[in-house]
């Protein structure tokens, strides 16, 4: 078939990953020469990813058979990507992720490793089955500079921060996000680490509501991470990263302890890198802080293809001391 070069180049490119990991994207989009379609690998299951504006439509069975065979994966799933994820309803992000395999046996759970931590991955649960692969470099960052530090990871989904702040020795790790279920998943991953997660430091609630509740108790943090989604709503506040992101990094900044890290992230692909920076570095007004790294999705196998921009925006921020202003 005249996709058969091209997955061979994509595998490739990654090979070197797999002494690492058993969790990463082996295509990705239009850098590999498939401008409709990513495919992640978790362990022995596949995870393709159609970007078809959230209209299901046929997936391309033999490439993906071919991509299987290579893998040796056990199982495809099908996710339909939508053009804003967050704003769907349950009904609507059910349709787009069917809970049955394309290919293979039903895998209700498998466990990647990545550099030698485990997380739990749930092929089948939604649009996102439990780690988000482009962020594993940072991870691993966050574990080399966790030692005997508190660590707030706020939008924690599945907790992988925390999981990487408590395999670096964190002092403390206090995760918080609006879903129940993504922090007793994370507490899961924090189990199959060989860690004992403390119910209190897994926090169901809004973000907003809690940095400044934090703010207000004069309570900081070592090492502070932003990893929101583009788009939220809770009953406290509605969230856009185009819009609040300012805010959001200024209640950031005010519970990080002086000569500590704020890791703040924002992964969409609409909003520029230079507008991204300025609403960072406008929440840290008041603040003698700043910018020390710009960075983006790992090159290895979240590639950019030719004329097209990085979509994960990174900024990681050195907070001194607060100004007296």
């Amino acid at each position: 078939m005249d996709f058969s070069k091209r997955l061979t180049a994509a595998l490739s490119r990654r090979a070197s990953l797999a002494a690492r990991t058993d969790a990463y994207r082996l295509i990705h989009r239009a850098a590999d020469g498939f401008p409709d379609l990513a495919v992640d690998q978790f362990a022995e299951v596949l995870v393709a990813h159609l970007y078809t504006q959230g209209k299901p439509g046929p997936p391309p069975l033999p490439l993906l058979n071919e991509l299987a065979e290579r893998a040796r994966a056990r199982a495809i799933y099908v996710k339909h990507r939508p053009t804003q994820a967050s704003r769907l309803s349950a009904k609507d992000r059910a349709a787009l992720a069917p809970p049955a395999p394309l290919v293979g046996d039903s895998v209700e759970e498998t466990i990647v490793s990545e550099h030698g931590l485990r997380f739990l991955i749930r092929p089948s649960e939604g649009l996102s089955p439990g780690l988000f692969l482009d962020m594993r470099e940072w991870r691993e960052w966050v574990r080399a500079q966790a030692a005997a530090k508190t660590v707030l990871n706020c939008f924690a989904y599945t907790c992988g921060f925390g999981v990487a702040a408590l395999a670096g020795g964190a002092s403390r790790a206090v995760n918080i996000d609006i879903s129940k279920n993504y922090l007793d998943w994370g507490q899961r991953n924090a189990e199959l680490n060989g860690f004992k997660p403390d119910s209190k430091d897994y926090i169901v609630g809004d973000v907003f509501d809690w940095l400044k509740r934090f703010g207000r108790r004069g309570q900081t943090f070592d090492l502070v991470i932003l990893d929101p989604p583009s788009f939220s709503t809770t009953r406290e506040t509605r969230f856009s990263v185009q819009q609040n992101y300012a805010e959001l990094a200024a209640l950031a900044a005010g519970v990080t302890a002086p000569g500590g890290w704020l890791l703040a992230c924002a992964n969409s692909a609409e909003l520029p890198v230079r507008s991204f920076k300025a609403k960072v570095q406008e929440g840290l007004e008041g603040f003698t802080a700043r910018i020390v790294q710009m960075a983006h999705e790992p090159e290895i196998d979240f590639p950019v293809a030719p004329g097209a921009s990085p979509y994960l925006k990174i900024s990681l921020i050195k907070n001194e001391t607060r100004s007296s202003s």
